[in-house]
Formats: C-alpha cells, sequence, structure tokens
C-alpha cells in the first residue's frame, strides 16, 4: 500500500462508542487536555474503553443539577475523543488525557444506563476556503487577539495555539472554549455544523468580552486614580507633619485636641482625686489610637470635663428693690413665694456667698408655678434651666449612665450645668410629684442626693463619677399635690403653697397679663379691642371657673382669634368693645350657668368644701329616706375615710334625734341614702364628717339648710369638731360660689391669717368645737 492509501488512525473511528456524562461546559474537537474523575460509574466507562479501542464520547448534561444522569438527560452531540494515557490517583481517583477528534451524533443509545453505549454518526466537515470564510477568519483572530492581550488570563500557548490552527471551524470552536459564556451557548456553538455561522457566533461572543474588558478597564482606571489621590494625600500629610514638627506644632487632629484639651485643664488647676482622675484619662488619652473606639469614649468624657464650670462663682450685688419690682411686674399676687426669694437674696447679701436653695411650689395646674420660675432667675439675675421629671422611671437620667455603656451621657443635673456654663444658676425641676418608678431604678431616691444640702456639696454624677459641688444652684420644683411624693423627699425641700384665684384676681391678671399677651399672639394690636370689667368677670364665672387661669386664657384666644378674622375678611369698624351680653356670640354657651351654682333647695341638703388637687371645691351631699326596713346606703364614689366618716354621722345623728322630736321608729321604718354629686369622680377624707352629719339632721327634721352657708370639719363620734387641710383653697372655692359664710373648726382659725384679706372680705367665719354649735348655726 503506498503512502497515499494510508488513513491516520483518529479517523478510523468505532459506530458504537462509550459515552460519558459532561457536567459544566462541552469539550470541543482538536483539544489536547487531561481530565480527572473522581465517580465510580465514570471510572467505569474509562475502564471499559480502555479495554477496547480507547474511543470515548463526551455528551453534555442537560442540566447541572442532575447526578447520575441517564441517556434521556444528555444532549445528542457531542465530541468523541481517544484516551492517550491513563493515571491512578492515590484516592481511587484517574488522571485521563485525551485528545478530541470530531463531532458525533446519536443515532441511538444501545445501553440506557451506567455504562452507557450509543450507536453514533461522525459528522464530517467541509472546508470551504471562499474569500468570505478567510476574511471572516481573520476578523475572528485579530479580535481575540486584541482581548487575549489585555488579559493575563490568555497564556502565551494560548495565543500560539489560536495562530497555529488551520481549520476555520477549529478556530472558532477554540475561541469559544476559551471564552467565559454560558454552557448552553457553548452547546449552541457545538451543535452548529455550518462552518460560516460558526464564526459569526465567535464573533458576537467576542464583542460582548470586549465590551466587558472595556467596562472593567473604566472601573479599573477609576480606582486607580482613588488609590494615586490618596497616596498623594498621604505623602502630602506625611510632608506637612514633618513641617509641623520642626515648627514645633501639633502634628495631627489629636495632638492638636489633647492640646487643646490640657491646656483647659491646667488653667482649671484640678485638686486632690479630680486632679488625678483628669490627668489619667488625658494620658490615656494621649496614648489612644484615633480610630479605636475608646478613643472617642475617652475624648467626649474629656469634653464633659472641660465644659463644666468648675470654678466657685462670684459674689453677685443684687439689688433687693430691683429683684421685688420684677417679681412684681412678671407676676400679680403669690406673696409667698415673692417673700421667699426676697429673703434668700437678703441672706445671701449678709452671708456673702453664692449657697442656693431648695424650694417647692405646690398648687393646682394653671397658677404660674413653671412661669415663676423664670421670674425668680430674672430677678437673681441668673441663668434658667428647666427639665420635667414627670413619667420619668429611670434613675440614670438623674444620676447619669456609666461610662461602661454605649451612647452613656450624664443625667439631667450635669447636662444642665453644661448648657448654662455658671455654677449658680436656677434649676426648676418641674412635676415632682409624678416620678414614676420601674425595674430601671427609682428617679426619687436619686433626687436624694441631689436636694440634700448636706450631701449635693459632693454630687457624685455616674458618668462624671467625680464629686461635683452643686450646693449653688436654687432649686426649685414643681407639684400639683404633695400626697405622691415620697416623705424623705419632701423632707428635703421648703413647700410654699400656691392657691387658685378668685374672680376679682382673675379679672386684675386679665387686664395686667393675658389681654396682651393674647392679643400679641393673635396678631393684634391693645388698642383693637377693649373689655368692660362685667365681660371679665362673666368669663371668670361662666367659662373658667377652675383654680388657675389656664382656661380663662384660652377663653381670651377664642375670642381673639375671631376678632382676627373679622379684622381680615369683614369690614369692621375698631375697636371692639367686648360687653358681657356679647360672650355668648364669641365663646357660646356658658359652661357653668346661674343654676350650676351649687344652692340648697329642700331639706336633706348641705353644702360642703373639698380640697383637690387642681384647688379648692364645693360640694353639695344630699339625702333621702324611703319607707322600708331601717338601713344606710352610701353613693358617689366614696372612699374608705369618707364612708367611715358618713357611718359616725349616721351614728351620731340616730344618737341625738330624739333632743328635736324625732322618734326612733323613724330610723326603724326607713331606709337612708346618703349621696354625693358627681358620681364619676372618687372622692374621699373626713373633712365632710360635719356637712354629712347637718344634711342627716336637715332630712330626719324636714328643716331646710341655709343658702350661702358652708362648712367642713372632721366629726368624731362623741360629737367633736376636728381640725381639717387646704382651708385656704377651700374658702377661694366658697369665694367663686358666692358663699356668705363658712363654718371652720376652731383649731384652723390661725389657719384664717394665711388668707390673703381679698379673699376673706364679705365672707363670715363661725368657728366651732361641737357639732352642737354647728347645728345652733345651719337652720
Amino acid at each position: 500500500m503506498s503512502e497515499s492509501q494510508i488513513i491516520p488512525a483518529e479517523l478510523v473511528l468505532p459506530n458504537r462508542i462509550y459515552i460519558l456524562p459532561l457536567q459544566g461546559k462541552p469539550i470541543f474537537p482538536g483539544i489536547i487536555m487531561p481530565m480527572m474523575l473522581h465517580s465510580n460509574a465514570d471510572i467505569s466507562v474509562v475502564n471499559a474503553s480502555l479495554a477496547g479501542d480507547q474511543i470515548i464520547g463526551f455528551l453534555l448534561v442537560k442540566s447541572d443539577e442532575i447526578e447520575n444522569p441517564d441517556s434521556d438527560d444528555l444532549f445528542r452531540i457531542g465530541t468523541v475523543a481517544r484516551i492517550v494515557k491513563k493515571l491512578n490517583l492515590p484516592d481511587g481517583g484517574l488522571n485521563i488525557f485525551i485528545t478530541t477528534l470530531k463531532r458525533f451524533r446519536v443515532k441511538k443509545f444501545i445501553s440506557t444506563k451506567t455504562p452507557i453505549t450509543a450507536a453514533v454518526e461522525f459528522i464530517e466537515e467541509k472546508i470551504t476556503n471562499t474569500m468570505e470564510i478567510k476574511a471572516l477568519t481573520r476578523a475572528l483572530i485579530t479580535e481575540m487577539k486584541q482581548i487575549s492581550e489585555n488579559n493575563p488570563l490568555f497564556s502565551e500557548e494560548m495565543r500560539l495555539n489560536m495562530v497555529n490552527i488551520d481549520h476555520p471551524g477549529k478556530i472558532a470552536d477554540f475561541i469559544t472554549s476559551i471564552l467565559n459564556i454560558d454552557r448552553k451557548q457553548q452547546q449552541n456553538v457545538l451543535e452548529t455544523f455550518d462552518i460560516r455561522k460558526r464564526i459569526e457566533s465567535a464573533l458576537i461572543f467576542i464583542k460582548k468580552e470586549q465590551e466587558l474588558l472595556r467596562i472593567q478597564k473604566k472601573i479599573q482606571k477609576q480606582i486607580n486614580e482613588k488609590i494615586s489621590k490618596s497616596q498623594r494625600e498621604y505623602f502630602l500629610k506625611e510632608e506637612l507633619k514633618a513641617i509641623k514638627t520642626e515648627l514645633g506644632m501639633p502634628v495631627d487632629a489629636k495632638s492638636q485636641e489633647y492640646t487643646r484639651l490640657k491646656g483647659i485643664i491646667d488653667k482649671l488647676k484640678f485638686k486632690g482625686e479630680i486632679k488625678d482622675q483628669v490627668e489619667s484619662e488625658l494620658e490615656k488619652f494621649s496614648l489612644m489610637d484615633s480610630n479605636s473606639s475608646e478613643f472617642v469614649v475617652t475624648r467626649n468624657y474629656l469634653e464633659t470635663i472641660v465644659s463644666l464650670p468648675w470654678i466657685d462663682p462670684a459674689i453677685a450685688n443684687i439689688d433687693m428693690l430691683k429683684a421685688k419690682r420684677i417679681l412684681d411686674a412678671d407676676h400679680y399676687g403669690l406673696q409667698d413665694v415673692k417673700e421667699r426669694i426676697l429673703e434668700h437674696i437678703a441672706v445671701r447679701i449678709l452671708k456673702k456667698d453664692t449657697k442656693g436653695s431648695i424650694l417647692c411650689l405646690a398648687g393646682p395646674p394653671g397658677v404660674g408655678k413653671t412661669s415663676v420660675g423664670k421670674s425668680i432667675a430674672r430677678a437673681l439675675g441668673k441663668k434658667f434651666f428647666r427639665f420635667s421629671v414627670g413619667g420619668m422611671r429611670d434613675e440614670a437620667e438623674i444620676k447619669g449612665h456609666r461610662r461602661t455603656y454605649v451612647g452613656a451621657m450624664p443625667g439631667k443635673i450635669i447636662q444642665g450645668l453644661k448648657i448654662v456654663k455658671t455654677k449658680d444658676p436656677v434649676f426648676m425641676i418641674d412635676e415632682i410629684d409624678k416620678l414614676g418608678v420601674s425595674f430601671q431604678g427609682d428617679p426619687s431616691s436619686a433626687l436624694l442626693e441631689v436636694l440634700d444640702p448636706e450631701q449635693n456639696i459632693a454630687f457624685r454624677d455616674h458618668y462624671l463619677d467625680l464629686p461635683f459641688d452643686i450646693s449653688h444652684i436654687l432649686f426649685i420644683t414643681t407639684a400639683n399635690t404633695l400626697d405622691t411624693i415620697p416623705s424623705p423627699l419632701l423632707d428635703r425641700m421648703e413647700v410654699i403653697r400656691l392657691s387658685g384665684y378668685i374672680n376679682e384676681e382673675k379679672v386684675t391678671i386679665a387686664r395686667k397679663y393675658l389681654i396682651p399677651k393674647s392679643l400679641e399672639k393673635n396678631g393684634l394690636q391693645k388698642k383693637d379691642v377693649s373689655y368692660d370689667h362685667s365681660s371679665l368677670t362673666a368669663i371668670a364665672e361662666n367659662y373658667a371657673r377652675e383654680a388657675g387661669l389656664r382656661n380663662y386664657e384660652k377663653a381670651l384666644d377664642k375670642i381673639h382669634r375671631k376678632i382676627a378674622r373679622k379684622k381680615v375678611m369683614e369690614d369692621v369698624t375698631f375697636p371692639i368693645a367686648i360687653k358681657e351680653s356679647d360672650l355668648v356670640a364669641y365663646l357660646k354657651k356658658p359652661l357653668f350657668d346661674e343654676l350650676e351654682q351649687k344652692k340648697i333647695t329642700k331639706p336633706g341638703m348641705a353644702m360642703g368644701l373639698a380640697w383637690t388637687p387642681l384647688g379648692g371645691a364645693t360640694l353639695i351631699i344630699e339625702a333621702v329616706a324611703n319607707n322600708g326596713k331601717e338601713g344606710f346606703k352610701l353613693t358617689g364614689q366614696m372612699g374608705d375615710i369618707m364612708q367611715e366618716s358618713a357611718n359616725i354621722a349616721y351614728t351620731y345623728i340616730r344618737q341625738i334625734a330624739n333632743n328635736f322630736q324625732v322618734k326612733r321608729e323613724y330610723f326603724e321604718n326607713h331606709r337612708i341614702h346618703l349621696h354625693i354629686p358627681a358620681g364619676a369622680t372618687p372622692k374621699d377624707g373626713p373633712s365632710a364628717g360635719i356637712t354629712m352629719a347637718s344634711c342627716l339632721l336637715s332630712l330626719v327634721t324636714n328643716k331646710k339648710i341655709r343658702n350661702n352657708l358652708a362648712m367642713t370639719g372632721e366629726l368624731s363620734l362623741v360629737g367633736r369638731v376636728l381640725p381639717i387641710g387646704g382651708l385656704k383653697e377651700k374658702t377661694i372655692a366658697a369665694k367663686r360660689n358666692k358663699v356668705k359664710q363658712i363654718i371652720i373648726p376652731a383649731e384652723n382659725l390661725k389657719d384664717l391669717e394665711e388668707i390673703p384679706e381679698n379673699v376673706k372680705k364679705g365672707i363670715t367665719f363661725h368657728a366651732v368645737q361641737t357639732m352642737d354649735e354647728v347645728i345652733e348655726r345651719i337652720f
């Protein structure tokens, strides 16, 4: 046989071959490559092939998720290869070297399970070296060269292989196999027998790769620019540090901060424990890395220390007459408060020191407790800081958090001193009667140290953990009631009671303060509106009968808003004079009419006086007798103490009834019902004892108690009248309801001195020691 008749061994291929399923990506013809196998199924296929003609076919599995594929899970077109060499691996696997030969198509699967065998036909590729194919091939190689030059992943060997392949189809196959494209797209190329279409597909993939490379280069360039910029900044900063070091200036922000803090601390001239602690923290600060979390904590701590007013305040020369003028100009009445502040000023002048004091202003809402705090600060020429403790449940709000906690900060006292930057301000602690208690602590207990003159000379905030003298602060606390304030805390404060206002006082305050303030708030001028005395009195009587002035101010605001609207929208002549008859048009129907004024209209009614956190109040006690078995019923949300008082009153009247020609049979044949309106309001206390007894006596004797008479006093079982509290507030409430006579216990005569003359004017007080004296005056 001549040489021209010799056929290469790789072209003599069997029609029946073993199939090895491929996970990942397909293998293309014309490649020599190693392959590592670990699956027992794959190893059995290779061994079967080696036992025969060493020919094996590779078919791609349709999905990577299939672990044990059979013939139905495989594509039908693949690549046939010859196993050149086999190496056994220590772990039991195989390493084989293969040379891929050509494409094949499965005609029929002979064995569908491992080892899979199939009858195949081989696809011959005809080389048509037309000019178009040559041009496409050259374009393909040129484009690929550009990619390979810019991509370090392409080795020199790859570039040589690409240039030395003489078959256009194999060039397209080789390029498709090395590009990073989807497995199904590579399988599509494998199944493309038309060489021209295969080259075109490869060109499209190259173009996409070039676009990705372009974007990648752009991103890389931006990153490099940023890196070079940061490097340049770094070198410049290092040069700047060197220059500053030569000039003896602070080198960086941390050094600058250290120098600043050290300068302030040196000026403060700390001693003892404070000096040791601050210097230790400053030293620690200088050694810390500025990027550590502890650095920020230490810096904030030192900033807090240097921002506090450590230096004792200078003794100020306070003009007492000027202080009195300021207090009188800002508030009408409140004589007790004003006198106490003037006494405080006098003591400070005589002692020549700046020590503070601790006051508690107790009274109903709207009487000016909070606003008087600002006025006191203005009169003393001191800074003012106010915070409310209403609803506060965490003692850390007062004494701060320990520095071990993230976000720790000082308590309200130290925060306030940082803000006012002086050691002797006026601190107002609002709503001290509404402190809460929770698992986080008891704020009222934390206030014990703050409000104790013996302890607050060395107050220790948890955050600061250094003794700080807060005894120069003038503390003013406010409360509506003293009942909810813990006794140890109340004991530390000097209580000044602020009672409510009578109508005459409300009218005076309205003219001096409320009307100008409301006019300004609503954009009106003083000349736009005028009030006569009767209209202002009517507002107090019919729309704002509470102890304070909040509802009175709201009523004025409502009138002025309506006038402001008229001024803008209507043609109205000014000034507008507000008369009593105009009030219904501005404020609608009165909230309290004449019928609502508490009057005694029949036997079995008596007027009592009560104290509430909102001020004094009058109440009518009612009693009726129904035929039936003897009994005594109580309604009106009475507390336990009040129910006991009612039972004492019933027992006492039943005992003395015979003196008033009331027979025993009356009680045996009647069930008496005693009620105190309003039913929805809880009531308690012993001070209605004589009122309930008078009401029951009026019922059983069928005599009406005189009008305009009110009474207050605790009744004992033997008829003694015992003292009560809150007489001032009760008298103001009686005055508002036009009461002319008040029966009080004799032991409360001393309390009449605290009641202003303008409140007592027009009221006759009857001091009594026994119930017999009460009975003499009620009918």
